[in-house]
């Protein structure tokens, strides 16, 4: 009976010692796609919104002052039809005086004071065909039509197709124009040092994803 017992214990101890053999190793596949096909991006102007020079005593002391909202063309063209999206990445990340992830920030003044903030949207987009514009916050697994006044964040993925049953899907397009919408506002005035001239500083990046 002892003896029965002990293979027992014997076969349990060798099946948790290859048990653990086995977990002391996993694998790594590194795996992508590379395209013949090039998109360019480019953006009226230069890329430059410049909403020129503004009083301080124009600025409301206690809430956030609108500047307007401006309107720059994106144009993108690739060398043959296919699916692109566009990321958006503040290179003002922190500053945005909104708080949060959905705005974009103008730059930080007097080493710590945000400056202020603003939204970006996309209207009117043009291309080979009729399309809608589109957004994805899960890098292009699902995507959700975007309705005049949505704003776009740095989360989001933008692109342009139509619905396919209940779907909406990025189509295989070789050139796009759409109206890119600036609205930007000053923090209020009583939370800045404006006793010198300070400029504001808002930088984005839009860059192709190849779907």
């Amino acid at each position: 009976m002892n003896k029965r017992l002990s293979l027992l214990t014997a076969a349990l101890l060798l099946t948790g010692a290859s048990s653990a053999f086995a977990a002391s190793s996993t694998d790594l596949t590194v795996t992508g796609l590379i395209t013949p096909t090039a998109c360019t991006p480019s953006l009226a102007n230069g890329g430059v919104v410049d909403y020129g020079k503004r009083s301080a005593k124009d600025l409301n002391p206690t809430t956030h002052t609108q500047l307007g909202r401006e309107t720059i063309q994106l144009t993108v063209n690739c060398d043959a039809s296919t699916q692109f999206a566009l990321k958006t990445s503040d290179n003002r990340e922190g500053s945005t005086s909104a708080g949060g992830s959905t705005t974009f920030g103008l730059g930080l003044i007097n080493t710590n004071e945000k400056l202020g903030y603003y939204g970006l949207s996309v209207r009117n987009p043009v291309a080979d065909n009729p399309v809608t514009a589109l957004s994805s916050r899960n890098k292009g697994d699902t995507w959700s039509q975007i309705r005049d006044g949505d704003g776009i964040t740095s989360a989001d993925w933008i692109a342009f197709g139509n619905r396919t049953g209940r779907a909406w899907t990025p189509d295989f397009l070789q050139n796009v124009t759409v109206d890119i919408g600036v609205n930007a506002y000053i923090a209020p005035a009583n939370s800045l040092t404006l006793t010198d001239e300070v400029a504001l500083d808002g930088s984005a990046t839009l860059q192709i994803e190849y779907l």
